[in-house]
């Protein structure tokens, strides 16, 4: 299924480029989304969304499979999995286009679903993609309003906290040798070699700290338009329960 949304980003389209490739600032502004850790160039985390009683909490990954500065195109790979609701796959293709009014930025996305959301079709699945895509550059609008869009710490760095415990746990003294104290490497008393023990390489893993966001009802974001596709389904759904009751109660005569 290919879906083809627009939205306007009211930046110069070289600073767009940055924003909407910095995938740890923007993913805040999708609503149901929530990143939750990063491993060099693979970004992961989760989107919940919740269907009339159905939830579905899509844990997942992406990272770039391309991107290009000077055409403005870059291409992203993301998948997503829910054990009892299917499975999500997606090409994302983001093309930047400066106009008058900032950047028009154009999200192409190749989309494969498995599973229980995937029932709702296609005509249901643009509307929603639409209706979150707008929520999404409203909440990226607002947020460009109240920061000055700096780029998020480079993928895969350890910061803050997180670098210190890893180099107590190492028992690195900050010079990669383990056991050199004041008197130098540690040394073998039989042989006489000296022994350079190296501390093992930091995890590339950045954890990022977020509380998990509520599930995005997609009833409430379409309104009428998903009741009204929905509706010759669910009447007939209906139709079937009350045949069955029928049934059921001849059967017991």
């Amino acid at each position: 299924m290919e879906l083809t949304n627009e939205f306007m980003v009211e930046r110069p389209i070289e600073e767009t480029w940055k924003i909407i490739n910095d995938l740890e600032f923007i993913a805040p502004c999708m609503p149901g989304a929530q990143l939750t850790e990063i491993e060099g160039e693979e970004y992961r985390g989760l989107v919940k969304i919740k269907v009339g009683p159905v939830t579905a909490k899509y844990k997942g990954k992406a990272s770039f499979i391309s991107q290009d500065p000077e055409a403005k195109v870059s291409k992203l790979s993301a998948e997503g999995r829910d054990p009892r609701n299917g499975n999500a796959n997606a090409t994302i293709t983001a093309t930047m286009e400066e106009v008058d009014e900032g950047t028009l930025v154009t999200i192409h996305t190749d989309l494969a679903l498995v599973g229980k959301v995937a029932s709702f079709g296609r005509g249901a699945i643009e509307d929603v993609s639409k209706k979150l895509l707008g929520m999404f550059s409203d909440n990226l609008r607002d947020k460009l309003a109240e920061t000055d869009g700096a780029p998020s710490p480079a993928p895969g760095e350890v910061v803050g906290q997180a670098a210190t415990e890893a180099a107590n746990e190492s028992g690195s003294d900050g010079t990669g040798l383990v056991g050199t104290g004041s008197d130098g490497p540690a040394s073998d008393t039989a042989t006489g070699s000296v022994k350079t023990e190296t501390t093992q390489e930091t995890p590339k893993v950045r954890k990022i700290h977020s509380e998990e966001p509520d599930a995005v009802d997609i009833f409430a974001v379409t309104g009428d338009s998903l009741m009204k596709r929905l509706g010759p389904v669910l009447g007939a759904v209906l139709a079937l329960v009350v045949l069955r009751m029928l049934l059921r109660g001849r059967a017991s005569d």
